[in-house]
């Protein structure tokens, strides 16, 4: 059975993977789709403001009389982007310093791990603040931010399997036979490393949505009136308990769609490395 087919039935044989997919896909659908909606996310009427969840306004409006279901699926098109996009960056960052210093090994690998446990002991908190006095607040900056603050897992979980790989039968006879380093890299390890990859940027994804959320809560992310999942709920700060829905829905958004990428990252790490097991 092909490596395809088992992540196929790992996923369509687990209740919690298909409503996962479910989620996501109408997550994604809903984000794609956002400019269908006949509300505009930022049209102010201050004559509807905190009205309730009605059949003209699904999820009710905000402070200002903003369909909060329109900002919802605009919000989620920002997030996912971002997610996406700092999950991409992330993963070339990771895996790059992960090979190079797990494959040469010596004084390079020490000076990349020693780099990183620098990194890592630096409050993520304070790299926020100076990255965002630096770049604009804007949704490329957001992706930098976040990029440069999710790699080190996957650099440290891809040296350790390069380490691993290196050291097989194939590899070893690859040297033997004159191949280069470059060509061993490309041809032997990225291609064993696919599983890691696949596993650690699905994970990525999820956090990356968590942290754009944090950022846009704390005044970091896509600034107003533009929204995101993060930014509604601190608008919803001051209305919790006249206007719960208005933290509701962004909060329990944010909530399936790190819980799905968090399921599908277990399914597909069982399926891809099943002597792990599951968690």
């Amino acid at each position: 059975m092909t490596r395809f087919r088992i992540v196929i039935r790992e996923l369509v044989s687990s209740k919690m993977g298909i409503a996962s997919i479910a989620i996501l896909s109408l997550l994604i659908i809903g984000a794609i789709l956002a400019f269908l909606s006949p509300h505009d996310p930022n049209q102010l009427d201050v004559t509807r403001r905190l009205q309730a969840p009605n059949a003209e306004h699904w999820f009710g409006t905000d402070d200002y009389g903003r369909d909060i279901f329109t900002r919802v699926l605009y919000g989620g098109r920002v997030s996912l982007m971002v997610g996406f996009a700092s999950m991409v960056l992330a993963t070339l960052i990771g895996v790059t310093v992960g090979v190079v210093s797990g494959y040469f090994g010596g004084w390079l690998d020490n000076l990349l791990m020693r780099l990183l446990e620098i990194i890592l002991s630096i409050p993520s908190f304070l790299v926020i603040l100076l990255l965002s006095v630096l770049l604009k607040p804007n949704l490329g900056s957001i992706v930098i931010i976040i990029g440069s603050l999710m790699w080190m897992h996957m650099a440290r979980i891809v040296r350790a399997e390069t380490m691993a790989i290196r050291e097989r039968e194939y590899v070893l006879y690859a040297k033997a036979s004159g191949l280069g380093s470059a060509g061993i890299i490309f041809r032997h390890v990225l291609p064993g490393l696919v599983p890691v990859i696949i596993v650690g940027a699905t994970n990525n994804v999820a956090s990356s949505i968590m942290m754009e959320s944090s950022l846009s809560f704390l005044g970091f992310g896509v600034q107003p009136p533009n929204a995101t999942w993060g930014s509604m709920l601190n608008g919803a700060q001051g209305f919790l308990t006249q206007a719960p829905y208005m933290a509701i829905f962004p909060g329990a958004l944010i909530l399936l769609t790190v819980l799905s990428f968090n399921i599908l990252g277990d399914l597909l790490r069982v399926a891809l490395e099943p002597k792990l097991g599951r968690r």
